[in-house]
């Protein structure tokens, strides 16, 4: 039975490969401009390098309530 199962599996890796194959692939410098422009466009967006107003910041201090 262990050369069914060999068979099997066998079977499986060959149609795995012939899925990555037939992967349209992108070249490396396509992708890299691509993704600059992405992120040039986006970029008034972005709150690391805008900036966030206190008042929509979830992170802010909470205020702090004391009784006298």
């Amino acid at each position: 039975m262990s050369g069914s199962s060999n068979i099997i599996a066998m079977k499986k890796v060959v149609q795995q490969l012939r899925l990555e194959a037939s992967i349209n692939r992108v070249k490396v410098s396509q992708a890299a401009a691509d993704l600059q422009q992405f992120c040039l466009q986006n970029a008034h967006q972005d709150p690391l390098l805008t900036g966030m107003s206190s008042s929509t910041n979830p992170f802010r201090p909470q205020k702090v309530c004391s009784f006298l």
